[in-house]
This record gives C-alpha cells, sequence and structure tokens, in this order.
C-alpha cells in the first residue's frame, strides 16, 4: 500500500504539469498579479520537491533505515 503512495506522489506533479497545461494556458485571469499560466508553473515549482520529500519520508519509513 505504502509502495502505491510513493507511485502516486511522484505521479502528481508529472500530471499536473505536464497534462494540465493546456488548461492552464487557456484561462485569461490573473493569479497574485501574475499570469494564471506562470502562476501555475511556480505553483508546480513548490509541490513538487514537497511531494518528492513526502515520498522520501514514506520510503525511509518503510524500509526502515536511516540515511546519514
Amino acid at each position: 500500500m505504502k509502495r502505491a503512495v510513493e507511485v502516486v506522489l511522484f505521479l502528481i506533479p508529472f500530471v499536473g504539469q505536464l497534462f494540465f497545461v493546456g488548461f492552464a494556458n487557456s484561462v485569461r485571469t490573473t493569479v497574485m498579479g501574475l499570469p494564471f499560466f506562470m502562476f501555475w508553473w511556480l505553483l508546480w515549482m513548490v509541490l513538487t520537491p514537497i511531494c518528492t520529500w513526502l515520498t522520501y519520508l514514506i520510503a525511509d519509513h518503510d524500509r526502515g533505515e536511516r540515511v546519514s
């Protein structure tokens, strides 16, 4: 079960950045003064390391190893 969570956490940024670009590019609004498309990429620049870090934590605890 934890392995599935790891895979999903790795796929979320991939899907968000690759498959929803057309959606993000079609919206004509601004968020925090940025065009929505630029905000979308900035959002994923923050979310991708968070997803990767969570995957690392799950994998590290799952195997019972300590990385020094």
